[in-house]
Order: structure tokens, then C-alpha cells, then sequence
């Protein structure tokens, strides 16, 4: 006899299930998530905490007509298996498998790709206009977890919702987590509503009324239950003051009670949030005692929840290189934008508490507050992924740059970012930086030469940035201590005559690589680790522009606006007519899978380069033997 779960090929099917068969897929599904997520990795803890959330959702209401939206999406495992996509689920984050976001191109159910917070209200609130507009009458919701609320898009939304349409509901899923604990004033917030005990007595009492009985009459006894107890609490509930009538906290791990919830909204005329509080990692003891690790990992072990042991990251050597250096500089202070573990900074605040900020998902705001800091004499450092700098490209131009603000920004991720895909890959930073009168641009090659660059940040007077690499370090042997390196000069690892092969980073690897095929071939190759993007070493460059036949330039990153296209530039502008091949990536999104295949497919290799440069090659060999 099958499983309930493998009855469900699409949510018709999950209508069908009596209440109690809804909690018994639950069951089904979380066991069905930690058993094929220890062979593929992926955000198990969040899908984990929005089982019966995710349920309740398809049970009510019906996609694709039905607009349901995840912030960031991440936790949009089950609306994938939900929606006829259980059999390939397995392939979730896999070379040519499914997405680990929600994507349009991969189901009519997902209405909208993400894979950044604070996104959900705001697109939420686009799709309830364009419907009103033509006279629809869908339902939109957008699910939003409770560090989606610490970023300012989620309040631009909330400050529109109620101005601009009638009807339209937030879920505010409240687990207390991003992917570190929630921090500030929002966070406070929630917890005030959770925690007082008057305000959860009447609610109890409501919840009972439900489980109970069911239907709308309840759901109404509950709300105004509620209603008495926030006026007895507070003079405002802060989504009402914005037009949104609340209704909650309920607990979200109650399959009956958020159905019958999700029915009674369905008939509101005006736009409503509902309060719902879950458990990240909620059925695995693991998950639940390490919320951070399990928020998104690799493989591990069904189990125990034990995964390989890593080697050291570049994570890890910023956050201790810089932990070393803000021992000697008081001036040094770092800021994350929810991200601590991510980008190593987990490493600098338990040795300076006082001079760690982490600012919740706010982009934006990070890089403003560090321009602040910068003013008083501070040395800040914004560790924020690649990706997730985007969000904050003005403020790193007018408030930072313009005003040639001594802010690093440390940009970890850079690169391709493999299973996580178009949403995480941090393939732009280079041309969205490099136009930017001011700011110093660095790459290292491994993660002697990153502890190097730090050390050398803090001695550019202006703004700087470094880009490097997610996952294990290159395991070279570690200087004592951080050496400033000058700015602007590149490291010749080797010299040559017939080519000069450029490594961005840790793509000197494949530079290395190039050199030693082409030497068997009997060239004499340059190996060149530029380290600076901007300013680029143009003595370097107009060196070897009179000896070679060609420049080659290796970069994990679009060709379009990136290190090559900076070569290009500083030959034109000399006046000096030497090919480059250009290795980076194209001019397009790059899908998610392993970073090996995907660079072999669209042509970052070694095999790729010798192709394009041994004509260029041949030709001057040949042109040299009719001359001579």
C-alpha cells in the first residue's frame, strides 16, 4: 500500500484529504525531506518549519489561478512537491534538475523567481493591482518569514498595500531566524506580541474555539478575542497602522486551525496579514539544535545530522584575518548585513562584541551606517555576498565613493556559486564596480594573498572592495603575518615571450594550467596574477604588449564589463593593437549545477583558451619563419 504522499501529483490532490490525512502527509513530507535532502543538501531547516503553512496554503487555495508567493523561496521545497514535481525532486539543486528557488520557467505554479528577501510584498502587491485592474479575482499571497520584515522593500510594500488595493494577504511566518537570529527593533517587536501572556491566554481560548467547532463563526470569535486584547495591550498594532487588519499570532504548525484561518480570510474585502509562528527545523533534532548549519548545507547524515568535515574557507581566513587585525586598529569595525556565518564574521564578533554589527537584511542601510562611521574616523567592513551587494549599488556610489569614504566592502561569493544558481551567483561585481571613480577593485589568488589585501585595505585612504571566491581555500602555506601589497601592481609568477596568460583570483589555476600545455607546445608563456582589477597595472600590461602575440584573461565572471574588457580598455587607450582572449563567462544567467560542469559547458577552460589562442600563436611563429 502506498503512501499518501505518493498520491499527491498536484494540489487537487491535496484538496481531497480530510484534516487528518493532512497531518499525516506532514509526517510524510518532513521524512521525505531529510531523507533525500542528506544526498543532495539544500534549506532544510526552513522547509522543514513551513510544512503544514505550505499544506493549509494548497488545501485553501488554488494555483496557478491563486497567486502564492515565497520570500526569497528558499522555503519552497514543499510547493514544489505539492505541484507535480515530487518525482524529480531528488534532482533539486542538481546538475539539470530543479531550481532550489521558486522559477517561472519551471512550473506555471511558481508565479514569481526569487532567491533575494523582501521581495514577496512588493510583487505580491503588483499582481493584486494588474487584477484589479483587469477585473480579476484571483487571491495573492505572500509568505514572508520575519527577517524579510528588517528589510526597508518589505515597509515600501506595506506603506502602498492598503492604498492600492483591496484585497490581498501577508503571511508573516515567524520563526525568529534568518539564517543567524534575528537582530533589532522588528524582531523585538514580534517577540513583544508572542510572548506577552495576557494577549496568549485569549488566544489560546480562541485557538480551542476552532479546533473545535471549525468554520468562519469561530475564526470570528478568535479575531475578536484578539481584537479585545491588543486594545488592552497596545494603543496600535503597527500592520494596522498601515492598513492591514491582523490577525494572529496562530500557531502555524496547526493544520486545522490555519485551514479554517485561510478559508475565513478568503472572504475579506480588504487587505489582511496573518501572524503565524513556526519552528525552523521542526521534526529533526538536528536541524533544531543547529539552526544556522541546517539552514542550507550539503549532504549529510539522515540520522545524526553529522556532515563531512570541510576544509578551511575563505569565509573563515577573512573573518579570523580580520578579527587579527582589529586587535592592532581600533578603528576596524565589521557589519553584515543577517549573514554572520556566511561570510566568517561568526570569527570576529566574539573577540570585538562592541565593534560587530549585524543590521538585519538591510543592504542598503549597511553600506549607508558604514559611510557614517567612516566620517568619525572608523575603518568599516561590509562583508556582504557579491549577490547581495547589488542591492545596495547606489549607496556604494553616492555615499560611499563620491565622498571617498575609507569603506572595504568584502565581497564573499564572488564567482559562480554553483547549486544555488542565477540568484546567488556573484558574477557582476566587476562591472557594477569597476566604473566607480575612487574605489580600489582586488582579487587574491588564495588565502594568503586575501589576509594581504586586508591588510592592504586598510591602508587605501578611500574605498576599496575584495572579491573572492565561496568554499575551500587553495591550501597554500600562510605567512606569519598580513603583508600590504602596492597597490595597482600585479605579481608576474613567471616571464614570457610569445603569450601573457592572466589569472583573475583563483583562476590562476587555469592560467597555470594554459602555460604548461602551451610550453609543451614549445611557447614561452608570461603567468600573470593581476591581483588589481582597478587600477589595473597598465606598465605591466604595456610590457608584455610589445613582446607577445596575445594577451589570455581567465575570470570567474561575465566577460561583459569585466577584467578582460578592462585589458581591452587599457590597450585601446595606449594605442596598442594585441588580441586578448577573453575567458568569462557570457551574456547570460547562468543556470544552477556543479562548477566544474559549468564551466566546462560554456567554455571557461583550459581547453577553451588553447583553442582560441594557438591560431593567434601559430600565425606569428609563422610570420617570424617567412621574415626570417
Amino acid at each position: 500500500m502506498g503512501t499518501l504522499l505518493e498520491s499527491i501529483n498536484s494540489p487537487a490532490d491535496v484538496k481531497r484529504l480530510s484534516l487528518f490525512e493532512l497531518a499525516e502527509l506532514a509526517g510524510e513530507i518532513r521524512e521525505f525531506l531529510i531523507q533525500t535532502l542528506s544526498k543532495t543538501g539544500g534549506h532544510l531547516g526552513p522547509n522543514l518549519g513551513v510544512v503544514e503553512l505550505t499544506l493549509a496554503l494548497h488545501a485553501v487555495f488554488s494555483t496557478p489561478e491563486d497567486k502564492i508567493l515565497f520570500d526569497v523561496s528558499h522555503q519552497a521545497y514543499i510547493h514544489k512537491i505539492l505541484t507535480g514535481r515530487r518525482e524529480r525532486f531528488e534532482t533539486i539543486r542538481q546538475p539539470g534538475g530543479l531550481n532550489g528557488f521558486m522559477l517561472r520557467t519551471e512550473s506555471e505554479h511558481d508565479c514569481y523567481g526569487a532567491g533575494h528577501a523582501g521581495t514577496a510584498l512588493s510583487a505580491a502587491l503588483g499582481m493584486a493591482v494588474a487584477r484589479d485592474l483587469a477585473g480579476g479575482h484571483e487571491h495573492v499571497i505572500a509568505v514572508a518569514g520575519d527577517a524579510a520584515f528588517t528589510n526597508g522593500v518589505t515597509f515600501e510594500a506595506m506603506n502602498n498595500i492598503a492604498s492600492q488595493t483591496k484585497r490581498m494577504i501577508v503571511v508573516l511566518n515567524d520563526n525568529q531566524w534568518s539564517i543567524d537570529r534575528n537582530v533589532g527593533a522588528v524582531a523585538r517587536y514580534f517577540h513583544r506580541i508572542v510572548a506577552n501572556e495576557r494577549y496568549q491566554h485569549l488566544h489560546d481560548k480562541a485557538t480551542h474555539l476552532v479546533e473545535r467547532f471549525g468554520g468562519k463563526t469561530a475564526v470570528k470569535v478568535m479575531r475578536r478575542a484578539e481584537e479585545a486584547a491588543k486594545s488592552m495591550l497596545w494603543p496600535s498594532i503597527l500592520f494596522e497602522e498601515f492598513g492591514l487588519d491582523y490577525f494572529g499570532p496562530i500557531d502555524g504548525h496547526n493544520t486545522p486551525l490555519l485551514v479554517e484561518t485561510f478559508k475565513f480570510l478568503k472572504t475579506l474585502e480588504h487587505p489582511v496579514l496573518l501572524h503565524v509562528l513556526t519552528q525552523k527545523g521542526r521534526g529533526f533534532q538536528p536541524a533544531l539544535d543547529g539552526q544556522k548549519k541546517f539552514h542550507g548545507l550539503g549532504p549529510y547524515d539522515p540520522e545524526t545530522g553529522q556532515t563531512p568535515d570541510g576544509s578551511a574557507t575563505y569565509a573563515e581566513v577573512f573573518g579570523k584575518t580580520l578579527a587579527d587585525l582589529a586587535t592592532k586598529d581600533e578603528r576596524i569595525v565589521a557589519i553584515t548585513a543577517a549573514m554572520p556565518n556566511g561570510t566568517g564574521l561568526d570569527h570576529f564578533r566574539p573577540h570585538h562584541p562592541k565593534r560587530y554589527f549585524d543590521v538585519g537584511i538591510a543592504e542598503e542601510h549597511a553600506v549607508v551606517f558604514a559611510a557614517g562611521m567612516a566620517t568619525r574616523g572608523y575603518r568599516p567592513v561590509c562583508a556582504i555576498y557579491s549577490t547581495f551587494l547589488q542591492r545596495a549599488f547606489d549607496p556604494v556610489v553616492h555615499d560611499v565613493c563620491l565622498q571617498k569614504l575609507p569603506v572595504l566592502f568584502a565581497m564573499d561569493r564572488a564567482g559562480l556559486s554553483g547549486d544555488d544558481g542565477p540568484t546567488h551567483h556573484g558574477l557582476f561585481d566587476i562591472a557594477y564596480l569597476r566604473g566607480i571613480p575612487e574605489i580600489v577593485l582586488m582579487s587574491p589568488k588564495d588565502e594568503d594573498e586575501l589576509a594581504d589585501m586586508l591588510k592592504t585595505a586598510f591602508e587605501i585612504p578611500g574605498p576599496s572592495a575584495i572579491r573572492y571566491p565561496r568554499g575551500a581555500v587553495a591550501g597554500v602555506q600562510r605567512k606569519p603575518e598580513p603583508q600590504a601589497i602596492p597597490v595597482g601592481k600585479a605579481e608576474v609568477l613567471a616571464d614570457g615571450s610569445d603569450v601573457a596568460i592572466l589569472g583573475l583570483g583563483p583562476m590562476i589555476s587555469l592560467a597555470r594550467e594554459l602555460a604548461a600545455t602551451l610550453a609543451r607546445d614549445g611557447y614561452s608563456a608570461a603567468l600573470i596574477n593581476p591581483r588589481f582589477i582597478k587600477p589595473i597595472d597598465r606598465e605591466m600590461i604595456e610590457h608584455y604588449a610589445s613582446r607577445v602575440a596575445a594577451f589570455v584573461t581567465f575570470e570567474d565572471h561575465v566577460k561583459m564589463g569585466g577584467f578582460g574588457s578592462a585589458v581591452v580598455e587599457a590597450l585601446d587607450e595606449m594605442g596598442l593593437a594585441v588580441p586578448v582572449v577573453r575567458i568569462g563567462w557570457p551574456d547570460r544567467f547562468i543556470e544552477h549545477g556543479k562548477v566544474d560542469e559549468l564551466r566546462a559547458r560554456y567554455g571557461l577552460s583550459v581547453e577553451a583558451a588553447y583553442a582560441q589562442v594557438l591560431p593567434l600563436l601559430a600565425g606569428r611563429r609563422r610570420a617570424t619563419l617567412v621574415a626570417s
